[in-house]
């Protein structure tokens, strides 16, 4: 798979020198770190990130440079079939609780009481206004 990577990381670099752009404008324009884009042309992005993330650099930095990227992904299916780690999910009761603040879903109590003080000190104001004749 290095030497598949290797060549896709070749023609990348070769695109973005033949469109004249520098490391640097290549990473504001997608958002990917210059290293991470060094180790894509190095064809040793795999060695430093994530298979899903790589995966997904490669694609933003070809799109960017104007590759067509489905062409790309089956002119290279080793490269983009990254060996991931495999992820075990185990659902069970823990899942289900509320996550947040300690009282779960209780937040909209305190803006219930924000909410009635206010009222009553409006209705206060009002009699108060009422008893000596402002109103």
């Amino acid at each position: 798979m290095s030497e598949e990577l290797k060549r896709l990381g070749a023609s990348l670099q070769a695109k973005r020198k033949e469109l004249n752009l520098s490391l640097k404008e290549v990473e504001n324009g997608t958002s990917i770190r210059s290293s991470y884009l060094e180790a894509i042309e190095d064809g040793s992005i795999t060695s430093q990130i994530a298979g899903i993330y790589a995966q997904g650099f490669l694609k933003q930095y070809a799109s960017f440079l104007g590759f067509e990227v489905e062409q790309l992904t089956r002119d290279h299916p080793v490269a983009f079939r990254m060996p991931g780690e495999k992820h075990e999910f185990s659902y069970g009761i823990g899942t289900l609780e509320v996550r947040g603040s300690q009282g779960g879903g209780v937040k909209w109590f305190p803006n219930l009481l924000w909410a009635g003080l206010s009222a009553v000190v409006l209705v206060l104001a009002w009699y108060l206004a009422k008893f000596l004749g402002v109103l």
